[in-house]
C-alpha cells in the first residue's frame, strides 16, 4: 500500500465519519423537535389560572364527578404551591 491509497481511504473514511456523525445529530435534533411539539400539544390541553395553578379541565360524568377528584386536585396545588 503506498502513500497516496493510504491518504486516500483515510480521507474517505474521515468525510464518511463526518457524515455519519452529521446524520446522527440532524436525526437527533428533528426527533427533539417533535418530542418538543408534542409535549407542548399536550401542555396546550391544561388550565393554568392565574396563581399558576393547574385546573381540572377534564370532561367527567355526571356519576364520576365526585370528591376524591376535587380534593387530588387540590393536593396537586397545595403540594406545588409548596414547591
Amino acid at each position: 500500500m503506498t502513500i497516496m491509497e493510504m491518504l486516500e481511504q483515510s480521507a474517505v473514511l474521515t468525510v464518511l465519519g463526518v457524515g455519519v456523525v452529521f446524520s446522527f445529530l440532524f436525526l437527533l435534533i428533528i426527533c427533539i423537535s417533535l418530542v418538543g411539539k408534542i409535549f407542548h400539544a399536550l401542555e396546550s390541553r391544561k388550565n393554568v389560572n392565574s396563581q399558576g395553578m393547574i385546573t381540572a379541565d377534564i370532561a367527567v360524568k355526571e356519576e364520576e364527578n365526585n370528591p376524591h377528584i376535587a380534593a387530588i386536585i387540590a393536593a396537586v396545588n397545595e403540594y406545588r404551591k409548596s414547591c
